[in-house]
């Protein structure tokens, strides 16, 4: 009997003890507004339509042509957000394929020209580096 209320009394002490040390995750509940469910609803079909767009034929033969995998490319989309795939499909028509090459050089040169200046390397004998 003495040996039966102490595994009693032992077992009750570990539950509370294991009670107490349990970390009490709230409930995160909240009202669904009208948006967020009609945002839901049209994702994957926005998702399918920009797959089914980068199927193409056309499409196809300017990813092989750049040297995209096109397979590569349904990958990317998977991985976007809901927000990243409505707002590509509405700006898909105008934008325009291979613009921002310019840009893209002038800041890669600008980086090497502040690392110049810096000193981290030695690229262009025009940057003499601040000592």
């Amino acid at each position: 009997m003495k040996a039966n209320r102490h595994t009693s009394r032992t077992l009750g002490f570990l539950f509370a003890l294991l009670l107490t040390l349990l970390p009490a995750s709230p409930l995160m509940a909240g009202m669904l507004d009208t948006g967020a469910l009609l945002h839901a609803a049209t994702a994957g079909a926005e998702r399918a339509a920009l797959v089914q767009r980068l199927d193409a034929t056309d499409v196809r033969d300017a990813l092989a042509r750049m040297g995209v995998d096109p397979a590569d490319a349904e990958a990317r989309v998977a991985r976007l957000t809901d927000a990243e795939v409505a707002d590509l499909n509405a700006r898909l028509d105008q934008l325009p394929a291979g613009a921002g090459a310019l840009e893209a050089v002038l800041i890669v040169f600008l980086i090497f020209v502040i690392t110049d200046a810096i000193g981290w390397t030695n690229i262009f004998a025009f940057v003499k580096p601040a000592r």
